[in-house]
């Protein structure tokens, strides 16, 4: 089985987010996409980030294929960080196939997250354009030190079966919600008029 894990805030989730995770589903042939929903991201202050439950309950919302999955198994497993996840999946699912999947403003600061170069060791990893951001997140830290194991556009559907470290850029039509822009107009309405 070929299932993508795909690892978030999603604070507010939006269909961008959707637009990521069915981008890499159809364009990797994967059976399943997990959404593993953070109870906190580590590089985020927590006042910022939503209700937990109320999280999870949107993301589901907006999931409408049944190949869509929605967790919140990193509260369950106690894990913080995203390496350690995946490590637990792979010695829980020996027989399955993970990709990592994310946005490219994600990749654009991979190199903050704790254990990216493990990240990029331990399982092949997508990355789906994203407007704004795709032609810098090509030249991150990231992108320039896996450089090598990048996979050409024409050859991304073996990502799964690819030996790692391995990763593609998924290039595909944009789609312009972004949950920073969301949270920015949220607080713009509820500001007390003057």
């Amino acid at each position: 089985m070929k299932v993508g894990l795909y690892g978030g805030s999603f604070n507010p989730v939006h269909d961008g987010h959707a637009h990521v995770a069915e981008t890499a589903k159809r364009r990797l042939g994967l059976d399943r996409v997990i959404w593993l929903v953070s109870p906190q991201n580590p590089l985020k202050r927590g006042h910022e980030t939503a209700d937990f439950d109320a999280r999870i309950a949107a993301v589901k919302a907006v999931t409408k294929d049944p190949g869509m999955i929605v967790t919140g198994a990193e509260a369950k497993l106690g894990s913080a960080y995203t390496v350690d996840t995946i490590r637990t999946l792979k010695a829980r699912f020996p027989g399955v196939k993970f990709v990592w999947i994310m946005g490219a403003d994600s990749l654009a600061s991979f190199h903050r997250w704790k254990g990216w170069t493990d990240i990029m060791r331990e399982v092949p990893v997508a990355v789906v354009s994203r407007p704004w951001i795709s032609l810098k997140s090509r030249f991150s830290p990231a992108a320039r030190r896996f450089t090598h194991a990048r996979l050409p556009s024409a050859s991304v559907i073996r990502l799964p079966d690819a030996r790692t470290p391995a990763w593609a850029f998924l290039f595909g039509r944009f789609n312009f919600q972004s949950s920073t822009a969301l949270r920015a107009r949220a607080r713009t309405a509820s500001a007390p008029k003057a």
